[in-house]
Formats: C-alpha cells, sequence, structure tokens
C-alpha cells in the first residue's frame, strides 16, 4: 500500500507527487536508458527512448514480482532539458499506458552526460511490494 504525501495548503503538483509513504518489500532499480534487452538503441528520439528506460525499469519490477503501481520514487537524468520538455506530452501520454498514475516522488536533471553516449535519459526507481 502506498499514499502519496501531500501537506495541507499545498497545490497539487502535476506529474509526480511531493512524498510517497508505503511499506513492504523495497525493490531499488538501477539507472535504466533508452535501449532493448540486447544493450542496442533502436532510436536517437528522446521520447522513444525514454518510453523504452520506463519499460526497462517495468521489466526489473517484474522481476521482483512488482507491478507499476508499487513505484514510489523515479529519478530521471536527461541530457537535454529542453529536449525534454518539448517531448513532455509523448512521454507523459506512455507515461500514463505504462505507469498508470502520477502518485510517485519524482525529481528530473538534467546532466552533461551520461555513460553511454547515445543514451538520452536514464531512470532510476524505487518501488515498495507489500507484505
Amino acid at each position: 500500500m502506498k499514499k502519496a504525501l501531500l501537506p495541507a495548503g499545498w497545490i497539487k503538483p502535476r506529474g509526480y507527487a511531493n512524498g510517497v509513504a508505503a511499506s513492504g518489500t523495497q525493490v531499488f532499480i538501477a539507472g535504466q536508458i533508452g535501449w532493448d534487452e540486447q544493450a542496442r538503441f533502436q532510436t536517437s528520439d528522446f521520447a522513444a527512448q525514454a518510453v523504452q528506460a520506463l519499460r526497462n525499469v517495468l521489466a526489473v519490477l517484474h522481476e521482483a514480482g512488482g507491478t507499476p503501481e508499487h513505484l514510489v520514487r523515479m529519478t530521471w537524468y536527461v541530457t537535454d532539458k529542453r529536449e525534454y520538455l518539448a517531448s513532455l506530452k509523448d512521454i507523459g501520454r506512455a507515461f500514463r499506458e505504462l505507469i498508470g498514475d502520477y502518485d510517485i516522488a519524482m525529481s528530473a536533471v538534467q546532466v552533461v552526460a551520461l555513460i553511454e553516449d547515445d543514451a538520452k535519459v536514464e531512470i532510476e526507481a524505487t518501488a515498495v511490494i507489500p507484505q
């Protein structure tokens, strides 16, 4: 079970939760980038790489017996803030299809580069699977 945290008087954020309380088995998912299961990039498109990175997060979560509603935290590392912002509509659509809700504490950070030269986004995640 998880609960989004919204302090009294605060405006509900769009696209994330300020905090999440949860109890159960914790799953820590390493940064996932937009390549396929064979570690090959199929595209250089930012939104498509973000969608693939989300799919990769979910594949790792599935291995732990988790599902999207168990996600409690995500950190997005992006190489280009403008490219990220320009892709929000496509990313949001895919996020709703793959994840479902935004009751996840999220941060997005622009970085100079990622370790894989062709990667444009990397997503770390934490999930809590109820006992």
